[in-house]
């Protein structure tokens, strides 16, 4: 494992860059701590970089016509200064007053509690230990508060090991494996890293469409454990965080993300995956009706008439679809490359390593049998599991799913916001395959 460089003396926390930020101070019922201020633009002169304790994440948690924000009088919450991987209960022994800002929109102009602030985006900067309640969640950090169409957008503003708190527990089972565990806190953080963006209003979601970040109440211990020892840790490549791409269950053969998206990474390759055998859905079977199959050929551009017949006429080096045959009455149509994938995924299978058989001549339900869960692209969670209950570590597990990697330490350039990468190693491949058992006990893993 990689030596994270010796920290330099801390800066400031800077502040997300706004467009065009009003340098007054918002107006407020009553003189109260904490203080919202208006964002101040980040500085432009990188300086050397420093440990990525210092990094922050702006991610979107909630966006509304009115938001609701608690904080306590001194600016913390009732985690204040609990360490890494030994999170305090939530309930505090001896509360601190608490303040309850209603954030609504007046004029282009936020509003607290009914008055008007003075500016388009207001912010509560992180502070050690620091909690805030965004429309009813509680989140480490603080809070970045801005006006978009009309409404109030809850940006926490928290740093990146405190988001992976939320984080990996929410995207794998925290009884799962330490390696497992420590591979998903690794590509968790380079998805993140990657997004880091000072020029855009936030990095990230908290939803599917991003990492599921669901806040302070899903932080596990053993999770926990996972990112503090593996620190900074990110999957780099040609000097830059690597796209970690991950799915459920791979099905036994990982796809390559040309086939699924239509964009070649030497990383995300189409390559045998014995290691996912035994997952819970290794061998599932749906059925779609001839109209429901109709339905979705023609929103893929497969317009046919009177539907007869559906066939997979190619298939990609993974063993998915790559050209699916839909003839009808009205002739014949095709429909290829990653759409091909994306049909399938319509017609509500989980994976995409699929049999097509049944409707027959239009008549009956079209049955679609497979194996896996999710695009098959990058790690498998299943895959991790199997690797893990066969003594490997997490690095062996990332060496595997992202083959030609490099594992770096992620740090970040005081006054900007952005991170570079540093004391960069190549990953290990996966030792050859034990005689143990690989099947999964659990599930729980995303899709």
């Amino acid at each position: 494992m990689p030596t994270v460089p010796a920290p330099s003396p801390p800066a400031p926390i800077p502040a997300p860059a706004v467009t065009a930020p009003t340098p007054a101070a918002p107006t407020a019922a009553a003189p109260i701590a904490p203080v919202f201020t208006a964002p101040a633009p980040l500085a432009s002169a990188p300086t050397a970089a420093a440990p990525a304790t210092a990094l922050n994440v702006r991610v979107l948690v909630a966006a509304a016509p009115q938001l609701t924000v608690r904080v306590t009088q001194d600016g913390t919450g009732p985690d204040a200064g609990a360490p890494l991987g030994r999170p305090a209960p939530l309930s505090p022994v001896a509360p601190s007053p608490v303040t309850t800002w209603t954030v609504g929109v007046s004029g282009g102009q936020l509003t607290l509690n009914g008055r008007g602030a003075g500016n388009p985006v207001l912010y509560l900067p992180p502070s050690p230990g620091s909690v805030v309640e965004i429309a009813g969640k509680p989140y480490r950090g603080g809070v970045l508060l801005r006006v978009q169409d009309g409404g109030v957008q809850g940006v926490n503003v928290v740093g990146i090991e405190d988001y992976l708190r939320a984080v990996v527990p929410a995207e794998m089972p925290a009884s799962w494996p330490a390696a497992a565990l420590a591979a998903q806190a690794v590509i968790a953080r380079t998805y993140v890293a990657a997004r880091i963006n000072p020029a855009a209003p936030y990095d990230t979601c908290a939803t599917e469409s991003c990492q599921v970040y669901p806040g302070l109440r899903a932080e596990k211990a053993a999770t926990d454990t996972a990112i503090a020892v593996t620190r900074a840790q990110v999957i780099a490549f040609s000097g830059k965080p690597a796209s970690t791409y991950f799915s459920s269950d791979s099905g036994g053969f990982t796809a390559s993300s040309a086939e699924v998206w239509g964009t070649a990474l030497p990383y995300l390759r189409a390559q045998a995956d014995p290691y996912s055998a035994g997952g819970p859905r290794g061998g599932w079977r749906i059925e779609a009706t001839a109209a429901q199959v109709g339905t979705v050929a023609t929103r893929y551009g497969a317009r046919v008439g009177s539907l007869k017949a559906v066939t997979i006429t190619r298939l990609s080096k993974s063993g998915r679809p790559e050209e699916i045959t839909v003839s009808g009455d009205g002739g014949t149509a095709r429909i290829t490359g990653a759409n091909a994938g994306g049909f399938v995924r319509s017609l509500g299978a989980p994976g995409t390593r699929v049999k097509l058989s049944g409707l027959s001549g239009g008549q009956g339900p079209m049955v679609i049998s497979g194996s896996g869960a999710g695009h098959g692209v990058g790690l498998s969670q299943y895959g991790a599991l199997g690797l893990a209950r066969a003594g490997q570590n997490h690095l062996h597990i990332l060496g595997f799913y992202y083959p030609g990697t490099s594992l770096s330490i992620l740090a970040d350039r005081p006054g900007t916001g952005g991170a570079v990468l540093a004391s960069s190693f190549r990953l290990p491949s996966a030792l050859p395959l034990v005689a143990q058992t690989l099947a999964p006990r659990s599930s729980g893993a995303a899709q």
